[in-house]
């Protein structure tokens, strides 16, 4: 009731002021006693609150940067089984690649749509982490049936290609609304709970930083469920992907709790908003060239690392033909760099040009990664390895810079801060959905995978080398030369230099 009392006050001011002072030099005088009575204001509301509170524009500690890198713990664990494992689950337990296609673009599609209203929702009515419980919620009831039996064919008692396809759509869908809506209230929390712009981007590198632990954590389950359980019909295999799924929910589950109970609900929109129930319409948006730019920057960022996985471990076995073993080892050797580079970048003192520089740098270790993809022989497949850590690097540069120039097109229009965030993650999913269904479609269609009987030292262009080489590579290109044009010149330049966890 205190912060409604202190707005009203706030706005009656102003009306009465402009109203008492008109015309030019009046307008003048009546700005200046606004701005006056608006700093004493929220020194007001701030003292109020409590006296011991840092200022928002203040770094803040790591306690707070780390319960916050574990909220999406659920979502990355799960997202990594998705894409890593759901396309070759789908194909080993019979449904042809473009099928498989299909079961993934609806999951994409549902995630992508639901975006936007969540978005559009946690503007209008806050409570962030509601939202994110409620998501995480789904995703732990649905994700264990994406990799469950054919729910359609029980019921019908038959089984066909299009029964499987629609069945595993269904939960595919159901998933990714849960997913989504954890997403974007996670995402857009890191505006809202500091201005200091050096803090929302070590809060993003640690988020990237917990999705690393999240891969690693799916590859050592699955390395353990395989080593363990056989696979000598459909049923093994869909137990084996059905236990994954469960110890993966247990994990994200238990850091999901952390999260919840370590994290505040973030006030800072309503002590910075002049009105709580005041939003940002879609236009301001849609007029700003940066928010093209850096929309175009984060889903080229996200093709190229979804894109990348998903193909990850069929370039190994197929076009490579390394051991088993490599489609988990490849991997996580990508991840323990992406790990080490993402907490590294929370001890940098962050300004626009900075990210700019260190996107690019990604960019191109990128562009370099993806030419070499594209024509390494079998006979030098332990370069792979090799390879494997330079792309860690460039995923974390890309990844924690990508969403860190959102906060730079966020600044102080918290109230529409989750438009942003959810208007992005749906076109990164659009994207991503067609790009892995056109793929898997073009690979159904050619046989252009690696014979046995064929030299070693040949160099076969199959479209997995263009998924995990030329697609990301050109992503890579296209996503440094948008980035080299933006303005990121951020409004609280004065916050920069200090230091972030003194």
């Amino acid at each position: 009731m205190d912060l409604i009392f202190v707005r009203f006050r706030l706005t009656s001011h102003h009306q009465s002021t402009s109203t008492r002072h008109g015309g030019g030099d009046g307008d003048g005088g009546g700005r200046s006693v606004m701005t006056e009575t608006e700093c004493v204001i929220a020194i007001t509301i701030m003292s109020n609150h409590d006296e011991s509170c840092v200022s928002y524009t203040q770094p803040i500690g790591r306690w707070s940067i780390f319960c916050f890198g574990l909220g999406h713990m659920l979502n990355d664990i799960t997202a990594a089984c998705w894409f890593t494992y759901l396309l070759l689950f789908l194909t080993d337990i019979g449904l042809s690649p473009g099928n498989a296609a299909t079961v993934m673009l609806s999951g994409q599609v549902a995630d992508g749509v639901t975006t936007i209203f969540a978005g559009e929702l946690i503007d209008r009515f806050g409570h962030f982490k509601i939202w994110h419980g409620a998501g995480s919620l789904l995703v732990a009831v649905s994700f264990s049936s994406v990799f469950g039996g054919c729910i359609p064919c029980i019921l019908f008692s038959r089984s066909s290609s299009t029964l499987q396809t629609v069945g595993y759509s269904f939960f595919a869908a159901i998933f990714n609304v849960g997913w989504a809506a954890t997403q974007v209230s996670h995402m857009s929390m890191v505006n809202c709970i500091t201005l200091n712009s050096t803090s929302r981007v070590a809060l993003a590198s640690c988020r990237n930083a917990f999705n690393m632990v999240a891969n690693l954590s799916l590859y050592a389950v699955a390395l353990l469920v395989f080593s363990i359980s056989k696979a000598k019909s459909h049923a093994d295999i869909e137990h084996q992907y059905r236990v994954i799924a469960y110890i993966s929910i247990f994990i994200g589950c238990c850091f999901v709790v952390i999260f919840l109970v370590g994290t505040k609900e973030p006030s800072l929109k309503v002590a910075v908003q002049g009105n709580m129930d005041a939003r940002i319409s879609w236009s301001y948006w849609f007029k700003k060239v940066l928010y093209y730019q850096v929309a175009l920057a984060y889903v080229l960022t996200r093709l190229i690392i979804n894109v990348s996985q998903a193909f990850l471990a069929y370039y190994v076995i197929n076009d490579l033909h390394m051991a088993q073993s490599a489609t988990a080892l490849v991997p996580a050797i990508i991840y323990v760099f992406s790990f080490i580079i993402s907490v590294i970048l929370q001890e940098v003192v962050w300004t626009g040009q900075r990210l700019k520089i260190y996107y690019s740098a990604g960019g191109i270790i990128w562009m370099f990664c993806g030419a070499a993809i594209l024509i390494l022989p079998t006979s030098m497949s332990a370069f792979m390895y090799v390879m494997s850590t330079f792309i860690g690097v460039a995923n974390a540069l890309m990844m924690v810079t990508g969403v860190s120039m959102q906060s730079v097109l966020v600044g102080r229009d918290l109230n529409g801060c989750a438009f942003v965030c959810g208007s992005l993650s749906f076109l990164d999913k659009i994207s991503c959905g067609l790009a892995l269904y056109f793929l898997e479609s073009l690979e159904s269609n050619t046989a252009l995978h690696v014979s046995e009987n064929t030299p070693l030292n040949a160099t076969y262009v199959s479209v997995t080398r263009y998924g995990l080489g030329l697609v990301p590579a050109v992503c890579a290109f296209l996503g440094v030369a948008v980035t080299i044009s933006m303005d990121l010149r951020a409004p609280y330049a004065k916050y920069l230099t200090e230091s972030l966890l003194e």
